[in-house]
Parts: structure tokens; C-alpha cells; sequence
């Protein structure tokens, strides 16, 4: 079966962001909300982040901070399409992954799971909503 652009993620939507973890070189965003489900997003390539309409690369000053300024924030909605990548909307801000070819550090750009039907989705490039890549 072949799977469906934004099945899997569009279950975030309700969600709060209770935790992000910095380890090395990936990020994990984790997800407490309405049901026991605890979804991870780990992000092999990191995001970009907007909050209250600023906008920061990874690179940046101020990304950390404005990663961990969607902390407590309920996802509102999600998008996932090629041609802009993986999309999730908070109440102030999104994280966005749509990296350039240059940006990609291995074979994985995110990977969602901790669904209790043990749903599971890793985007790569040349896949899904990153054919283009």
C-alpha cells in the first residue's frame, strides 16, 4: 500500500510539543496530547523554525531559542507536499523541513513515531514529499 502525504503526520494535530532534545547532530521534538500516544520527531536534518513571524535557519542566532519557544504550543495543523517538504503549524510558529541537497547529512531527513498501532514514517530524499530532493 502506498503511503498517503500527510496520514501519519496529520495525527500531530492536537498534540503539544512537551520536550525538545538536542543530541549531537539531530533533534528530537517530543509530543504529549489527547490520548497516551507519545509521538517522536526526530530530526536527522534540523528545521527550520518560525515563531511569531521570525523566521531562523539552524544556522542562526536565536534558533535554539526559538525552537524551545514552541515548547507547550498544541499543533494547529500539518503539511506535507512536495515542493515545500514536511510542515507543522503551532499556535505561533512552525518548523518546516525542506532542505537543499547540500543541507542533507545522511540517507534520513526526519523520521515520526510513538504511535500506539506502532505507525511509523522516515521521509528521505527522492521520497514522498521530497522527490525533488
Amino acid at each position: 500500500m502506498a503511503y498517503e502525504l500527510n496520514s501519519l503526520l496529520s495525527r500531530l494535530v492536537g498534540f503539544r510539543l512537551y520536550s525538545v532534545q538536542f543530541v549531537l547532530d539531530y533533534v528530537q521534538l517530543r509530543f504529549d496530547g489527547p490520548t497516551d500516544e507519545m509521538p517522536v520527531l526526530t530530526c536527522d536534518v534540523l528545521p527550520t523554525v518560525t515563531l511569531s513571524g521570525q523566521w531562523f535557519s539552524p544556522t542562526e542566532t536565536g534558533w535554539t531559542d526559538a525552537l524551545r519557544g514552541l515548547i507547550a504550543q498544541s499543533v494547529t495543523a500539518t503539511h506535507e507536499k512536495t515542493g515545500i517538504g514536511v510542515r507543522v503549524d503551532f499556535v505561533t510558529g512552525c518548523i518546516q523541513f525542506d532542505p537543499a541537497e547540500s543541507e542533507l547529512v545522511g540517507p534520513e531527513i526526519a523520521t515520526l513515531n510513538g504511535f500506539s498501532d506502532r505507525s511509523w514514517m522516515t521521509w528521505r530524499p527522492g521520497e514522498d514529499a521530497f522527490k525533488h530532493l
